[in-house]
């Protein structure tokens, strides 16, 4: 977990919320910058009226179905076939015809969508390849992975039945021969369907898809922070073949990645591994003797999991050759994996930060682990680091010694913090005043130099991560517009059906020829009809919601009020009554009048009034 040092409550409420979060649901959301993750998590609070984090975790405790709502609200899942034009026209005539024309005939083109969505742009891959290779060749040997952590956006890129309103950008002869109607909707074409494949698939955590000659992961990178995104970065770098290229959505770029990753078109954010760089990671499996070959899956996992441990990892052979270098090897002390196949000797590695060289002899002369604790390693730029170094001989059940795996791990921080302590303890057994004054002034002096030069390297990033955060922002509001265009097309549906209805029930009751009035619950006119028009001689907008029993016309009202209001409160239609009234000519006649409900009691009634025949 992510802590923020010196935060507020309401930051450490969100940190145990997302904690609490990934303990219940697996749903890990540490690696997501907090600006938006908390702005998203307020938007679905504010929905269910909470105001403060610890008091809607209570809610999601007791109400299960809230998560699903919750996830909805934070995976903004925006996207859209060929959705940013020109660079999906870059990818379709820059770099898909080279990566078809390095591909042998009989070999599988493997793509890989991450952060998918609901498909759209793992369909447009289908159709870009379709069409340089043909339906019927892309069929044969094209496989797309599409992979998301919204379980609920996967379901809609399997089903791949879209509106007629997400292809509204697409060409019609790209509409009519990839799409198929499906009643309202529109189904992509089933053959091609099939050679794309979607599972579940979280980026920050599980192993990568491998053998990759294509990673596409557009405006996906940029909810993560720093951390994340390095972690992300490796994991695809380990799943793209060499001379792979990587395309990244407009807001995102490779800015600490230049050693393996080289530019393509930066407008475009296409990006190629380095020449080399993929070449030495490949051939450990491919360069395998056939008697070995049932081995291939178990040391692949192993390669896995040693590229994945956050130690540096180094696997020297009994001939003192490298054998293996993980990810955070190569990161920590700058080794590439063109080092694999050399001689560990030659290595600046085997003499700094210690002389590892006979650590590695005594490891084998002795049959067992040698470990040093708390090696300082003063780096270039002049931070010490500080590491616990452990050899350990690889020996197999026979007792034959194989070689040794030299592993560093950074104890750093834990360095550090020892140090501080005793630095503290010495400072509170001393007497002089002036020396501590002394003391922290450097140290402050220092912290300041640090800071400034810690500022000028994140100049970059910072501007980076701003642009990420407005491109995050810009996606809200267009997920808003799409949820508004829903319910205003709702409502106009809504308001046509009630007009439908108003104008049928008008009818009706226009063609009624005695006199129909309908009361509200408090009993106010609310309609009135063209029979009770002739027959009274009031019109309908003069005595519309007026107290029907203060309205003077023909009828003797008073003499109604223990019907209607006995009616009203029952629920109960009432018998018809009889009295003397006078129409709107000024003759009297005999009047009946009934009495219905309107609905249930205290709902209103109507009243249905014409003359007694004789």
């Amino acid at each position: 977990m992510i802590v923020h040092a010196g935060g507020s409550d309401d930051e450490q409420e969100l940190e145990s919320l997302l904690t609490f979060i990934n303990d219940s649901r697996g749903f890990d959301f540490t690696g997501y910058k907090r600006t938006s993750l908390g702005r998203r998590i307020r938007k679905r609070m504010q929905t269910v009226n909470f105001e403060k984090y610890a008091d809607y975790r209570d809610f999601l405790e007791s109400n299960a179905d809230e998560f699903q709502e919750l996830f909805n609200t934070i995976l903004i899942n925006v996207t859209g076939f060929f959705r940013d034009p020109a660079a999906w026209e870059y990818l379709r005539t820059a770099v898909v015809p080279g990566l078809i024309a390095k591909a042998d005939p009989d070999q599988d083109i493997r793509i890989w969508s991450a952060g998918c969505s609901s498909g759209e742009e793992a369909y447009t891959l289908a159709i870009i390849f379709a069409e340089h290779l043909g339906i019927e060749a892309c069929t044969k040997r094209v496989k797309i992975y599409g992979t998301d952590v919204d379980e609920e956006a996967l379901r809609e890129a399997r089903a791949g039945v879209y509106s007629l309103k997400a292809l509204e950008k697409l060409p019609d002869e790209v509409k009519s021969k990839y799409f198929e109607p499906n009643g309202a909707l529109f189904a992509f074409r089933r053959d091609l369907r099939r050679r794309v494949i979607f599972g579940r698939h979280d980026i920050t955590r599980d192993a990568p898809i491998s053998r990759v000659d294509l990673l596409v992961c557009r405006n996906t990178l940029m909810y993560f922070n720093v951390e994340a995104q390095t972690k992300i970065i490796e994991r695809f770098h380990f799943a793209l073949n060499e001379g792979g290229h990587l395309f990244l959505g407009k807001a995102e770029m490779l800015l600490a990645d230049g050693s393996r990753f080289e530019v393509t078109d930066m407008r475009n954010r296409v990006f190629r591994i380095q020449n080399g760089v993929g070449s030495a990671k490949s051939a450990r499996f491919d360069l395998l003797p056939a008697s070995e070959a049932g081995r291939f899956n178990r040391r692949q996992v192993v390669e896995l999991a040693l590229a994945s441990s956050p130690d540096s990892v180094l696997v020297i052979d009994r001939d003192g050759t490298v054998a293996l270098i993980n990810g955070a090897a190569r990161l920590q002390f700058g080794l590439s994996p063109d080092k694999v196949g050399t001689l560990f000797g030659e290595l600046e590695i085997s003499s700094r930060p210690i002389d590892l060289g006979s650590m590695v002899d005594r490891a084998h002369s002795e049959r067992r682990s040698v470990r040093v604790n708390a090696v300082r390693w003063d780096k270039n730029d002049g931070e010490a680091r500080y590491f616990d170094v452990i050899v350990k001989p690889l020996l197999t059940s026979d007792g034959e010694d194989l070689g040794v795996a030299i592993t560093l791990i950074d104890t750093t921080e834990a360095t550090r913090l020892q140090q501080e302590v005793k630095r503290v303890q010495e400072d509170l057994a001393t007497a002089y005043a002036e020396l501590q004054s002394t003391n922290a002034e450097l140290e402050t002096v220092n912290e300041e130099l640090q800071s400034s030069i810690e500022e000028l390297e994140t100049t970059n990033e910072e501007l980076q991560s701003t642009n990420e955060e407005l491109e995050t922002t810009n996606e809200e509001l267009q997920s808003g517009n799409e949820e508004l265009e829903t319910m205003n097309e709702e409502l106009r549906i809504r308001t046509a059906e009630l007009d439908e209805a108003r104008t049928f029930l008008e009818g009706v009751l226009s063609s009624v020829a005695a006199g129909v009035v309908v009361l509200d619950s408090d009993l106010l006119v609310r309609s009135w009809n063209r029979g009770a028009e002739d027959l009274w001689g009031m019109r309908a907008d003069e005595v519309y919601r007026a107290d029907f029993f203060t309205l003077d016309f023909g009828l003797p009202t008073d003499g109604l009020r223990d019907m209607v209001e006995i009616c009203n409160e029952t629920g109960h239609r009432a018998l018809p009554v009889e009295t003397d009234a006078v129409d709107r000519k000024g003759r009297p006649f005999a009047a009946s009048v009934s009495c219905s409900p309107l609905g249930g009691p205290g709902s209103g009634v109507v009243l249905l009034m014409e003359k007694r025949r004789e």
